[in-house]
């Protein structure tokens, strides 16, 4: 015999799962905020710039052409927080601070790198759409 789930309205649980499951589209969702910071300007380019090397600040500030340093010091503070970068500072003098990529990072950075991958190999398609978009709006 079948057995017939209902499914309840409270956050969390709209796709049936347990009370505790988190749900991205429930807006008190802790998940929002991380997919925020993985998925921003800064939080994506700097994930990925972690993912094949282990890198200090300025190096890394260089890498992701156009971040403020407060910027890209806001944005390895919240990837740190959710446990995506490690950081790791060294006890000597002057300081020497390394960042790289938890396992939970890397793990999320090769699913961030495919999807770039796709983007990058489907410019050609989505520049024609902005032209024939523009065109038929008589801009750009």
């Amino acid at each position: 015999m079948s057995e017939v789930v209902e499914q309840s309205a409270e956050p969390g649980t709209e796709r049936g799962g347990p009370p505790d499951a988190f749900d991205v589209f429930s807006r008190n969702c802790p998940s929002r905020a991380t997919l925020e910071h993985v998925t921003g300007r800064w939080g994506i380019l700097t994930l990925t710039a972690l993912a094949h090397d282990t890198l200090r600040f300025n190096a890394l500030r260089r890498r992701v052409d156009g971040v403020s340093e407060k910027m890209l010091s806001q944005t390895l503070q919240a990837l740190e927080r959710d446990g995506l970068v490690i950081r790791d500072a060294q006890p000597v003098n002057p300081p020497h601070v390394e960042y790289r990529l938890s396992p939970l990072g890397r793990e999320t950075t090769d699913r961030l790198l495919a999807l770039i991958t796709l983007v990058e190999d489907r410019m050609p398609d989505v520049l024609a759409a902005r032209g024939r978009y523009d065109e038929a709006r008589g801009t750009g």
